[in-house]
């Protein structure tokens, strides 16, 4: 019961800001926060999630398009994404990085095809009767490129997985979703595993309940695991 009340008040706390989305805008590289949407690529979808994890806009967005420009990252640095606003959802953060097929570059690439490995997460921790998510309340993400990343033209994928109490009516978690362009340089002869699809990777048989109730005992990372180069 004490693991229930917990939750119900983390989600009840968040009802009056369910409005209140928030978008990945700007990618930190080489230590500065770049302008909105200069290496971030803008969607149509401008204030809401992403709810269907078969649509393709669970790719990059719905209806993005490409950026002005692709930021040019080492292997082995540290890079990240800003939101507009602090996250307001309970949920989990998975990083993906999805390398560009010869003759194609960051800016064309449309992100098919099975390219796509987990470099980054931030899940959920179930301690006793409590689940805390420590994506709550932050308002940028900060993740390192795997050492031997091969050089190339990457997207640069990031989503927070929500889970609201419009989430759970649907049946589905919300996603919020950015791609960030990057070429990433000095790289290494690695080989990213497992590579896995958008759409394709997320269905409900795969993704973690849309709502804590009833209470879980453990609360799986949606996606494969992370490559760490």
């Amino acid at each position: 019961m004490k693991q229930l009340v917990t939750i119900t008040v983390l989600i009840a706390s968040l009802l009056p800001r369910v409005t209140a989305h928030y978008r990945w805008t700007a990618l930190i590289a080489n230590g500065v926060t770049t302008p909105d949407y200069q290496y971030v690529r803008p969607s149509s979808n401008f204030n809401a999630p992403v709810n269907d994890p078969s649509s393709i806009g669970i790719r990059c967005n719905t209806g993005a398009r490409p950026a002005p420009s692709i930021a040019s990252v080492a292997a082995g640095s540290t890079i990240g994404f800003k939101l507009d606003q602090p996250i307001n959802h309970p949920g989990v953060i998975n990083v993906y990085l999805g390398k560009a097929p010869g003759g194609a570059t960051a800016a064309s690439w449309d992100g098919s095809g099975q390219s796509w490995f987990k470099v980054s997460q931030l899940g959920a921790i179930v301690n006793g009767g409590t689940v805390t998510f420590p994506a709550l309340g932050i308002a940028e993400y900060l993740f390192r490129i795997p050492p031997s990343t091969p050089p190339g033209d990457y997207l640069a994928r990031i989503e927070h997985i929500a889970y609201t109490p419009a989430s759970s009516y649907s049946g589905t978690p919300e996603f919020y979703i950015s791609c960030g362009q990057i070429s990433v340089t000095g790289g290494g002869t690695g080989t990213p595993k497992p590579l896995v699809s958008f759409p394709g990777v997320y269905n409900p048989e795969n993704l973690p309940p849309p709502s804590p109730y009833p209470p879980p005992t453990t609360w799986p990372q949606p996606g494969p695991p992370v490559w760490t180069g």
